[in-house]
C-alpha cells in the first residue's frame, strides 16, 4: 500500500512524515530574503562502499576537480579590500584565512559574501563602497560573462537606490569606456561616486551582500577573461591559476573504462601523491590496478560535475583544465593509438561528462548544501533513485558532502585540501586527505569485488 502524502497538514503529522524519512537530517540555512529561514532534508542511509558496483561518480568541480578555489577565495578577499578602502598595493591580508575559509568555500556565492559582510562590514567606509559598487556594476553590466549577471547588475543599482546613477550619461559613457577594455581603469568618474553617496542604501547586512556580490563578481570575472585571453599574471612560482587537482586526469580516464588493464602503468604517478602512507598498503592498490581498471573497462561509470559556478565560468575553467589534462596525457606512459584516443576524448569536456550541471541550471537560493544541483545530476544521468546506492559522490567542502547526502547518495567521500582542511565533514561516509590518488590506490573505488 503507498503511502498516502497529505497536502496540508499539522506539526504533529509533519512530523510522523519526515521521522519516517531516516534517521540522520541536515539543517540548511536561507539566505535572510528566504521564507522558510531553514530546509531540513533527510540523508541518505550511509554507506562506505559499492557492494553492487558503481553506476555513476558525481563530483564538485572548484577544489574537488579543479584548482579554482583560490581565485574564488582571492575575488573575495578583494572584495573586503575594496569595500574597507584597502590599497591594491596593500599586502596586508584582508581576511583571516584559518578562520574564514570553512565559510567562504562550498556553499552559494550569496551565503560566501553574507558571511564576510557579518565579520568585517564594520570595517567597510562608505566612500569605498561607493566607488567600488558603481565600479562593479558597471563593468558587470558591460563585460559580464553572461546576460543574466548584467541583468542582475542593473537590478542591484535600481534596488539600492541607484537609479539616478544608472540613468546619468556619464554612467552610460562609463560602461561604454568598459566595453571597449573590459581590462582597462574601471575608476568611475568623481561626479557619480556624489550622487551615489547620498542615495545609495548600504544600512543592512542584505544591502551589504547585494553591494558585495557585485564587487566578487567583477574581480571573478576578470580574472576568468583574462585566462580565457592567456593573459593571467604569471605566478612566481610558475604554477598555473587553473588546474586539475593530482590524479583528477586518470581517475576520469579510468572511471570511463579508457584505461583498461594499462591502469597498472599509472602506478607510480598515483603513488607519489601517497609518499606518508603505509608502503604496504600502497602496493596493495599498485596490485589492483590492472583488475581495476579491466572491470571500468567493462562497465564504464556514468560520469557527472556539478558545480555551484555559473555555466559561462565552468566553460572557461574546464576548457583550461582540459587543456592542461591534454598536455599530461602528451607524456603518459601509453602506446601511442591509446594517447591519441585520450587526447581526441578530453579535447572537450562534453566527451568525458554524461552531465554538467552548474548554477545555471538552478537559481543562487538553491545551490550547495541544498540538493538540487546534484538531483538535478542524477536526474540528467538517467540514475533513478533505485540505483542511487551505486553512485559515489565526491566533494571537498562541508556544503557539498551535505548536499549529495541530501540528494540521496549514500556513498560520499569528502576530497579536503588545503583550504578545506578545517571543514567539518559529518555528512560524508568516507575522508580521503590524498585526494583521487587514495581514493584510487587505497579504497579501489570502493568496489570491493575488484
Amino acid at each position: 500500500m503507498p503511502l498516502q502524502i497529505p497536502k496540508f497538514t499539522d506539526a504533529l503529522t509533519a512530523g510522523s512524515l519526515v521521522s519516517r524519512l531516516g534517521d540522520d537530517f541536515a539543517v540548511v540555512q536561507n539566505p535572510p530574503y528566504i521564507f522558510p529561514p531553514y530546509d531540513v532534508y533527510a540523508l541518505a542511509p550511509p554507506r562506505t562502499t559499492l557492494d553492487d558496483g558503481m553506476a555513476a561518480a558525481v563530483m564538485d568541480m572548484d577544489g574537488t576537480t579543479t584548482t579554482t578555489e583560490v581565485l574564488c577565495t582571492g575575488a573575495l578577499e578583494s572584495m573586503v579590500r575594496l569595500l574597507s578602502g584597502m590599497s591594491e598595493e596593500d599586502v596586508t591580508p584582508a581576511l583571516d584565512h584559518e578562520r574564514d575559509f570553512p565559510h567562504i568555500i562550498g556553499n552559494s556565492t550569496t551565503r560566501h559574501v553574507e558571511y564576510l559582510v557579518s565579520a568585517y562590514g564594520e570595517r567597510f567606509d562608505r566612500n569605498a563602497v561607493c566607488r567600488s559598487f558603481i565600479a562593479a556594476c558597471a563593468w558587470n553590466m558591460s563585460c559580464a560573462l553572461d546576460a543574466r549577471r548584467s541583468k542582475e547588475a542593473e537590478t542591484a543599482l535600481r534596488v539600492l537606490g541607484l537609479e539616478s546613477v544608472a540613468s546619468h550619461p556619464l554612467f552610460g559613457q562609463f560602461c561604454h569606456k568598459l566595453k571597449e577594455d573590459c581590462h582597462g581603469d574601471i575608476t568611475p568618474p568623481e561626479a557619480l561616486n556624489a550622487l551615489a553617496k547620498t542615495s545609495l542604501h548600504m544600512e543592512t547586512t542584505a544591502d551589504l551582500t547585494r553591494i558585495g556580490i557585485e564587487v566578487y563578481y567583477q574581480r571573478y570575472h576578470e580574472s576568468l577573461r583574462h585566462i580565457a585571453a592567456g593573459t593571467f599574471p604569471k605566478s612566481t612560482d610558475g604554477s598555473r591559476p587553473i588546474a586539475p587537482m593530482p590524479g583528477i586526469g586518470i581517475a576520469l580516464a579510468l572511471l570511463k573504462g579508457w584505461l583498461g588493464r594499462d591502469a597498472v602503468l599509472f602506478g607510480d604517478m598515483l603513488a607519489a601523491h601517497l609518499h606518508d602512507r603505509e608502503p604496504h598498503a600502497v602496493s596493495a592498490g599498485l596490485s589492483r590496478l590492472p583488475a581495476l581498471g579491466a572491470h571500468f573497462a567493462a562497465q564504464p561509470a556514468k560520469l557527472g560535475l556539478v558545480t555551484s559556478s555559473i555555466a559561462a565560468e565552468a566553460e572557461i575553467v574546464l576548457g583550461e583544465v582540459f587543456r592542461v589534462i591534454q598536455e599530461e596525457i602528451k607524456d603518459w606512459p601509453l602506446p601511442g593509438d591509446r594517447r591519441d584516443f585520450l587526447l581526441e576524448h578530453f579535447a572537450a569536456p562534453g566527451r568525458v561528462y554524461d552531465a554538467r550541471i552548474t548554477a545555471s541550471d538552478s537559481s543562487e537560493i538553491r545551490l550547495k548544501p541544498h540538493r538540487d544541483l546534484y538531483a538535478i545530476a542524477l536526474h540528467s544521468m538517467g540514475i533513478p533513485p533505485e540505483q542511487f546506492h551505486r553512485v559515489a559522490g565526491f566533494e571537498d567542502s562541508e556544503s557539498g558532502t551535505i548536499a549529495i547526502r541530501a540528494a540521496g547518495i549514500p556513498l560520499c567521500c569528502a576530497l579536503p585540501f588545503a583550504m578545506t582542511r578545517n571543514h567539518r565533514f559529518e555528512a560524508a561516509t568516507q575522508v580521503c586527505p590524498g585526494g583521487m590518488p587514495e581514493v584510487v590506490l587505497l579504497k579501489n573505488f570502493f568496489l570491493p569485488f575488484v
